[in-house]
């Protein structure tokens, strides 16, 4: 999921990262001082999930876990995550600093469309049902994201579109573990702490 400097044109650079920056931007602006715990804990378990690589071909997958982000940061997500990609970027080379705009856009901006999409129905769900909507939050977060990336790399040139094509089959069973992971996590949180729903509410206004 990570795009390496030089893979995109000029052009999808500048407009990811204008677009990363307006959403990190919201995101900080939703962020209260009690959310910040919640934001901390979410990043460093991307940080650590998408650390972990399984080859597939020539490309490699990984987990995660926007939409479990997403599920319960809200706009949020975006500033989590991005500290994530940042990090990874800089310690450990995944991605790039010419990129890293295009690579927060590609994995945050799923992770608040799901949020939009299924946090109220996870919220007003009982927590069975809730959980159910959350591993379908969990694996759209996932599809969403795998599509950006391709559209990305098309938007580039033909000659990514194999790579595209690649990236988006490659993830399928990434999907399923996230929507499971997904569904498992926002059913126990829904059951320890179900004021953390109540609060992204609160902080969209």
């Amino acid at each position: 999921m990570h795009i390496v400097d030089g893979a995109l044109s000029n052009s999808v650079v500048i407009a990811g990262t204008v677009l990363a920056v307006g959403g990190v931007a919201m995101g900080l602006k939703r962020l209260s001082l009690e959310r910040i715990p919640a934001t901390g804990i979410l990043s460093a378990s991307f940080f650590v999930a998408s650390l972990i690589h399984v080859p597939i071909g020539p490309s490699s997958v990984h987990l995660i876990l926007n939409g479990l982000a997403g599920l319960i940061l809200g706009w949020a997500a975006f500033p989590a995550l991005f500290v994530g990609l940042l990090l990874q970027t800089v310690f450990f080379g995944f991605g790039g600093l010419t990129v890293l705009g295009v690579n927060a856009l590609n994995i945050a901006g799923p992770a608040v469309l799901t949020w939009l999409l299924f946090g109220k129905l996870v919220e007003r769900s009982s927590p069975t049902t809730g959980a159910i909507w959350a591993g379908v939050g969990g694996a759209f977060a996932i599809a969403a994201t795998t599509c950006l990336v391709a559209f990305s790399l098309m938007l580039t040139g033909d000659a990514f579109i194999p790579a595209a094509k690649l990236v988006f089959f490659a993830h399928i069973p990434v999907m399923v573990i996230e929507a499971l992971l997904t569904g498992t996590a926002v059913y126990l949180v829904r059951k320890v702490r179900p004021d953390l729903f109540s609060a992204i509410k609160g902080a969209a206004h």
